[in-house]
């Protein structure tokens, strides 16, 4: 795929020229704007993870109002990483859910952030535990039955302990048990509904020290990831969060295992 209007922006990086490790592509699904900060660390971090890691992402920003066409067109499901970012209220909710639903079902390495976390949390609980109706509250206010919700406290500009379950995704990449990060969102997901996803096989595998859930993952699929934190505000961008730079190395995994034509 080439860059064009139709398949977002191409970000720069730097070109992987040595043939050790492959070029990775991944898709930034989200409505781009310099005024979200978590946007404007992207070109920082790519260039990071690159010359610090070795990690070569090829970086397509594609709206949610184009990732739509673009999962129903497969061309979603030939990038090697899916990263839905923060930025909601999301110009096309069924953008951002057909992006996530790619990813998990092809195997797609997937990072989601706040907003990303949220949706994906939206997509498996209507997608496989069959809850067509539930919503998010900053999608549709006036929904009965809200999945996601506002939070009691905003987290805009916050930070907070995560802790970190034993032998969980988030652990290995993590590697600690317990960690600080920052937030930037007013929504979360809400209790009732919370039992459900995980009897269906979703891991609510980090949570704060009240006990709210604050990550996400897919145990058997390759690399499935959603925090409500943002780990892309990590530092100064010039070090990579360990979430960030795993799932980077899944992309680099997952370019390496592809066929060659």
């Amino acid at each position: 795929m080439t860059s064009n209007a139709t398949r977002g922006t191409s970000t720069d990086t730097t070109t992987d020229t040595t043939g050790v490790t492959p070029v990775a592509r991944i898709a930034l699904v989200g409505d781009r704007s310099p005024h979200v900060t978590s946007h404007t660390r992207i070109p920082l971090l790519l260039d990071a993870l690159a010359s610090r890691d070795g990690l070569v992402l090829d970086a397509y920003w594609i709206s949610t109002a184009e990732a739509e066409a673009e999962a129903a067109s497969g061309a979603l499901a030939r990038f090697d990483a899916v990263w839905v970012l923060p930025g909601s209220p999301y110009a096309s909710e069924a953008g951002a859910l057909a992006a996530i639903r790619v990813a998990r079902e092809e195997g797609i390495a997937f990072l989601g952030t706040c907003g990303g976390f949220q949706h994906a949390l939206l997509e498996y609980a209507r997608t496989v535990c069959g809850l067509s109706d539930v919503a998010h509250a900053e999608n549709d206010p006036g929904a009965e039955d809200l999945l996601i919700g506002p939070l009691a406290c905003s987290l805009v500009g916050h930070e907070g302990v995560v802790r970190v379950e034993s032998g969980s995704l988030a652990e290995s990449v993590l590697g600690v048990e317990r960690t600080t990060e920052r937030y930037h969102c007013n929504y979360g997901p809400a209790p009732r509904h919370l039992p459900a996803l995980t009897a269906h096989g979703l891991r609510l595998s980090g949570h704060d020290e009240d006990g709210q859930p604050r990550i996400a993952e897919l145990p058997g699929h390759p690399f499935f990831l959603a925090t409500l934190f943002q780990p892309e505000l990590h530092g100064d961008g010039s070090r990579p969060h360990p979430i960030v730079r795993a799932l980077a190395a899944a992309a680099v995994a997952h370019a390496a295992a592809a066929p060659t034509a």
